[in-house]
């Protein structure tokens, strides 16, 4: 019966260092990562052909920077990440998991992610350190300071899908700036609606977000994600005329982006968490539908 108990010990304290590891690295982003630098690979290979080594290489390279990046950002935001309902039982802010420690695991990861990269080619590689660098000490430090860091963190939110295409092509080519200028845009209408929701947490911990008067969110917010969601179609455009896309395609990718825009406009006009949530929720299916159609094509 000891044993039993002490092998039920065992497995339970294994598990729970399964599950802070997991939420040391973010694993759901990093899945949506992982995927969105996937289907722009597959996009790319449809014309350039498919190597599954490299794919693979991508695969991992691109899972082990983007756990590297989410660990330094939780060593950095522990002392914020208590504040916060959502964040205060993460395994470093919570105190279950040494700073060393987590330090530790980013730099295996990173290593390794970066060297995965650099077997395919060394633009894939410098562009997974940049979107790295960029998220883990320009962007995570500046979300105290300035409202700039949405823009800023951005950059870093849109480079996997960049280091997708070079991962094929080894050179940045004009389908992979669409590609990355479409994904750039998209995270403002998404963004927002998430700092909306998320608003009392993020003003909690000091982090300057959304932009707001004292615990007013400027309604302005709304506006500006129309105008992102507004200036993804030109770019949906551009991509179909670039790729040769059919009409049917075209028109697919279109009416996604003018969907995406009435919501951000609905989110504008009502300024409250029912067209928040619903802009948020129809943000998730923007990115892998606009992917999948352009795989079709």
């Amino acid at each position: 019966m000891k044993n039993k108990t002490k092998s039920y010990n065992y497995a339970d304290a294994a598990f729970g260092k399964l599950r802070d590891l997991s939420q040391l690295v973010k694993f759901n982003l990093t899945f949506v990562v992982v995927i969105t630098s996937a289907l722009s690979y597959a996009v790319m290979a449809q014309v350039y052909g498919f190597d599954l080594f490299v794919f693979s290489l991508l695969l991992i390279g691109g899972f082990f920077v983007a756990c590297a990046a989410n660990t330094l950002n939780q060593v950095l935001e522990k002392d914020f990440d208590i504040l916060m309902t959502r964040t205060k039982e993460r395994p470093v802010a919570a105190g279950r998991m040494k700073i060393s420690e987590a330090v530790m695991i980013a730099g295996l990861l990173c290593l390794s992610g970066i060297i995965c990269l650099a077997l395919i080619n060394p633009l894939t590689a410098f562009l997974g350190m940049i979107s790295l660098v960029m998220y883990a000490f320009i962007y995570t430090p500046l979300k105290r300071y300035s409202t700039i860091a949405v823009p800023v963190g951005a950059i870093p939110g849109a480079l996997p899908v960049l280091i997708g295409t070079t991962a094929v092509t080894g050179e940045i080519t004009l389908i992979g700036l669409v590609l990355f200028m479409i994904q750039f845009l998209w995270q403002f209408p998404h963004f927002w609606a998430i700092g909306f929701l998320g608003f009392e947490d993020y003003h909690k911990a000091g982090y300057k977000l959304v932009p707001a008067q004292g615990n007013t969110i400027d309604r302005n917010i709304g506006f500006h994600s129309t105008i992102y969601a507004l200036a993804l179609i030109p770019c949906c455009a551009v991509y179909s005329y670039i790729s040769d896309s059919t009409i049917w395609i075209s028109s697919s990718a279109i009416v996604l982006s003018l969907i995406y825009m009435i919501y951000s406009f609905r989110f504008y006009r009502q300024h409250n968490r029912e067209s928040a949530r619903s802009l948020m929720f129809f943000s998730f299916f923007y990115m892998p539908a606009i992917f999948t159609i352009y795989l079709i094509a």
